[in-house]
């Protein structure tokens, strides 16, 4: 078990429009997850999701599949 602590960050690309989520890839080699959270609701539950279906969504966006 870890104590680790996500260490949260916003795309460089955000350009503070309000329409942000937060990624903290520290946990990636510890956990094997990759914890993302609404910025504007910081205080909500985060979803973390394996680094496998992290990998595949940024793959899609980058493919400009949405």
């Amino acid at each position: 078990m870890t104590t680790e602590s996500p260490r949260w960050f916003k795309s460089s690309y955000s350009s503070n429009g309000g329409q942000c989520v937060e990624v903290a890839t520290n946990l990636v080699s510890s956990q094997g997850v990759v914890p993302v959270r609404d910025s504007k609701a910081p205080q909500h539950p985060a979803l973390s999701l394996p680094i496998a279906s992290f990998s595949a969504f940024i793959a899609a966006l980058k493919n400009d599949a949405f």
